[in-house]
Formats: structure tokens, C-alpha cells, sequence
């Protein structure tokens, strides 16, 4: 088996691979560098979905939520509806613990199953108080479900903010995890919870369960297909195939992981190929008969939660970009800023800005800009300024705002001042 650059073809037996190439492959993997659509919409979601396999949820609204984001990151401005209608409506998605809250396609739910009945095993040591307590919770969102957890008769109230959890509110996320209720969409964001059996479609139901080697075996598979190139680890990252909480047992200690074994049947299987990445310590893995691009021309603004940067460690392997999120840390920690968002340019990172959508003022604010080191000013502010406008049609925001603070702010509010999008510039 083997994968091709232009012409030249490179045995996927311990091949090596240069750090350009491994970026390249990275980004053509995940989606960045084709040419955007005059016109965005559904087929270019479900796209997305399919590419990815896994869409992050989360609930900062700063900008807009998170899976709103990776669409129009790699296909410009589509109606968010569009996502909507395919998660709670077509119900060609479905939410589940993926790398995190994710959507996912349907087709892997039989996938996560093993999760599912992980979870079950690994909460069975509750006491029957507790157990108890979510028998009635299940019993309720059956009777009266789609409901929120705030609609729980016997929740109780949250004990504060974040992750304060009401009783009820615990109870249901636990059964959510088992699989024994679903989210049948949102309300406000807040996850309306009812019975798999509303919410799913009967096909999906009724498919065979996959055993968990075998689901694991698979998922790995997806997660290299949509990075492109990492280490086993990296690639087991994405869906958090070895996280703790699906290494319990029932006396809650945590069982071993075997994911070199699985690596190793899955190169042995041919399904993936074991390559070497100039500057990696360890071997990496990919699917076979990829293609490495000759190159990428990129232009997005991603997501914190983008799955380019759900992995640091790999992030920094392949693109040599440190980024870390900086929403938990205090304002006077705070180096770029409070919601950054990176710049891809070309095949690279080129810049960040810390962006808010003030829909009050119809103002998309830049707080910051900041340009990555090596790279002209001069060329990437008119790239960014581009994607800004945008972001900012597609937001149905007016006017921006640009902060002082950065490197990259002057020419950027100049870039944007020369722009066709009706707009205020204030400092």
C-alpha cells in the first residue's frame, strides 16, 4: 500500500514523511484548503460531520457556539440552521461523549456502545439510594420526556454555578452516559433529555451492537483519517478511546489500557500504516493511500474547539503552534487573550485574534491581533481582514470594532478600513 506527493510515491512500510509534508496531510485530512462555495448549506454540514466524525459542543457564546464554527471555518458563511435541522430534526446526528460533547453522525452508535455499557458497569457499585433516585429520574423523562433537567420533579436545586449540579441534574447526565436517555435537542442550549427510542431513528436502534475491540478499532481508523498523521496516542486522543472514565471497573479502579495492541492489529489488519514524521521522537501512524497535497492554501479562523486544536502536543508536532485557551485563566495571566481564535494562512498558523460578537452594536470586536513570528504583517493582515468580513456577514454583524492591542492590529484596521462591508472602525 502506498500514498502519493504529485508523482512521487512513498511505501506506507516505514515511510518517512518531512514536517511539511505531515502538515499538508494534516490539513487536507481535516478539511482546510478546499475552495469555499459561493453558498454554504446543509450537504456542506453534513460534509463536515462526515469528514470529522465528530463536531465539539460547548456552551461559550462569545463569538458563537463551538459547533457552529468548524463549517464555516472550512466553507465560509452557511445558515447555522442548517446544523440544527440536521441534529434534532433529520436526526442525522446524534450528542454523545465523542472527544467531549460532541455531535456524531449516526452511524457511529453502534460505535459507542462499549461506552456505553462501560458506563454501566462502572456506576454499578452505587448505593441503592442512588440507584433508586435514577430509576425515578429515567422513570419521569419516559412519562414526560423531552425534558430539561431543570424539570425534574425530584432534582432539587443546583448547589452554584458551572458545574454546581442539581441532584436531578446528576442523575440524568449519569443515565445519559449509560445510554438509557438521549438529548432530543435544546432549549437555550439547555439539553432536553428524553428515551432513545423518541429520539433515535428505529434503523439506528436496531443495528448491531460492535464489540468493544472492534468499535475502538474503528473509531482509531476515523480519528487518523480525519487527522491525517499522529502517534498512537494522538490518534487515540480524539475520541478519548483510553479516558479514564472508560477504564473503570465496578470498584472503580481504573483497568489497563491496550492500545498498542490495537495499533498493532490494525497495522498488521492493513488498515493502518506505520510512518516515520522527521523531528517525531515516536513512530506515526496513518490510513493507508492517502494523498499528501503539494500544497494547501488555507484561509480560516478556527474554533478553540476546533478538532485541529483539540490536542495540543499534536498541534504544536505538526504546525510547531503553541495555543492554549485562555478563557479559565485570570485577565492579568491572560497573554493573547480572553476568546482567541488562530489564523490558518496557506499551510500554517499566522495569526490570532481575540474576537467578541456584540450583537447589542451589530460590532464584530477584535480586542487583539497578534501575528506570528517570522511572518510579514503586511501579507496576512488583507488574508485575515477577509475572512473577518466574513465571519462578520455571516454573524449579520454591521460594523468592527479594533483594539490597540497586538502586533498585527494597525495593519489589520487598515486592511478592514479598505473593505466593501459598510462598517464603523473605532480604537
Amino acid at each position: 500500500m502506498a500514498f502519493t506527493d504529485g508523482s512521487r510515491t512513498l511505501l506506507t512500510t516505514q515511510a518517512d514523511l518531512s514536517a511539511a509534508e505531515a502538515r499538508r496531510l494534516a490539513l487536507a485530512s481535516l478539511g482546510f484548503g478546499a475552495k469555499k462555495p459561493a453558498r454554504a448549506g446543509q450537504a456542506h454540514v453534513r460534509a463536515t460531520a462526515a469528514r470529522l466524525s465528530a463536531i465539539q459542543i460547548d456552551s461559550v457564546n462569545v463569538l458563537a457556539r463551538a459547533h457552529y464554527l468548524p463549517t464555516f471555518s472550512r466553507y465560509g458563511p452557511y445558515p447555522m440552521s442548517a446544523l440544527d435541522n440536521l441534529a434534532h430534526r433529520k436526526r442525522e446526528l446524534f450528542e454523545y461523549w465523542g472527544h467531549a460533547a460532541c455531535l456524531l453522525p449516526n452511524d457511529l452508535y453502534p460505535l459507542m456502545r462499549w461506552r456505553m455499557d462501560s458506563q454501566l458497569d462502572a456506576w454499578a457499585g452505587f448505593g441503592k439510594k442512588q440507584r433508586d433516585f435514577n430509576e425515578a429520574v429515567y422513570r419521569e423523562v419516559a412519562a414526560r420526556g423531552p425534558i430539561t433537567a431543570g424539570e425534574i420533579s425530584m432534582g432539587g436545586k443546583s448547589t452554584g454555578p458551572w458545574w454546581g449540579w442539581s441532584e436531578g441534574k446528576r442523575a440524568i447526565e449519569f443515565l445519559f452516559r449509560q445510554g438509557r436517555v438521549a438529548v432530543a435537542g435544546r432549549r437555550h442550549f439547555e439539553r432536553l433529555y428524553d428515551i432513545p427510542e423518541r429520539v433515535f431513528p428505529e434503523a439506528v436502534l436496531r443495528a448491531p451492537v460492535v464489540a468493544p475491540g472492534e468499535a475502538k478499532k474503528e473509531l482509531i481508523v476515523r480519528a487518523a483519517r480525519a487527522m491525517g498523521v499522529g502517534t498512537a496516542k494522538d490518534i487515540a486522543q480524539y475520541f478519548h478511546i483510553d479516558a479514564w472514565w472508560d477504564r473503570l471497573s465496578v470498584n472503580g479502579r481504573r483497568m489497563p489500557a491496550k492500545m498498542d495492541l490495537l495499533f498493532d492489529e490494525l497495522v498488521e489488519d492493513g488498515r493502518l500504516a506505520r510512518v516515520r514524521v522527521d523531528g517525531w521522537k515516536q513512530p506515526a501512524f496513518l490510513v493507508p493511500d492517502v494523498r499528501v497535497p503539494r500544497s494547501v492554501d488555507a484561509r480560516a479562523i478556527v474554533s478553540p474547539f476546533d478538532p485541529v486544536l483539540w490536542e495540543r502536543k499534536w498541534t504544536k508536532a505538526v504546525f510547531d503552534f503553541d495555543y492554549q485557551i485562555e478563557i479559565y485563566v485570570p485577565g492579568p495571566k491572560r497573554v493573547y487573550g480572553y476568546y482567541v481564535l488562530p489564523f490558518l494562512m496557506e499551510d500554517r498558523f499566522a495569526a490570532r485574534v481575540d474576537l467578541k460578537a456584540d450583537r447589542k452594536t451589530s460590532t464584530l470586536i477584535v480586542h487583539a491581533a497578534y501575528v506570528e513570528a517570522g511572518l510579514d504583517p503586511g501579507l496576512v493582515a488583507p488574508a485575515l481582514a477577509a475572512e473577518l468580513r466574513s465571519m462578520a456577514t455571516w454573524l449579520s454583524l454591521e460594523s468592527f470594532a479594533i483594539g490597540p492591542k497586538g502586533n498585527l492590529s494597525r495593519p489589520l484596521k487598515r486592511a478592514l478600513a479598505s473593505g466593501s462591508l459598510k462598517r464603523t472602525m473605532r480604537a
